[in-house]
């Protein structure tokens, strides 16, 4: 019974960890690169897309298709940057706990 109460102690401070981490990631920015650089997506940890910045080279009426194409590939390298972010995030935060292998937080 021991063991329990100790185990409901970590779930409780697991939990208060989780919602310290949920209301950080509305505040680490990540920055998402395409085309050398020329197209940036610039988002929250959560995936809000807060700004997108072109190289003013690209705006050739022909290179209309080429430019919402970098603009694609630099948001879903901003998502992809913000994923990792909050899975370290959530490595620190059950760091120590018992989880059977392969379990994964939130549920």
């Amino acid at each position: 019974m021991r063991d329990m109460m100790g185990l409901m102690k970590q779930a409780q401070a697991m939990q208060a960890k989780m919602a310290e981490m949920q209301a950080e990631l509305d505040n680490v920015i990540v920055e998402g690169q395409a085309g050398g650089g020329m197209v940036k997506a610039t988002m929250t940890a959560k995936g809000a897309l807060k700004g997108v910045t072109i190289d003013p080279a690209l705006f050739k009426p022909d290179e209309r298709e080429m430019v919402e194409d970098l603009i694609v590939a630099a948001h879903e390298d901003a998502r992809r940057k913000a994923e990792e972010a909050m899975q370290a995030k959530m490595a620190d935060i059950t760091k120590g706990l018992p989880l059977p292998p392969g379990m994964k937080l939130p549920f």
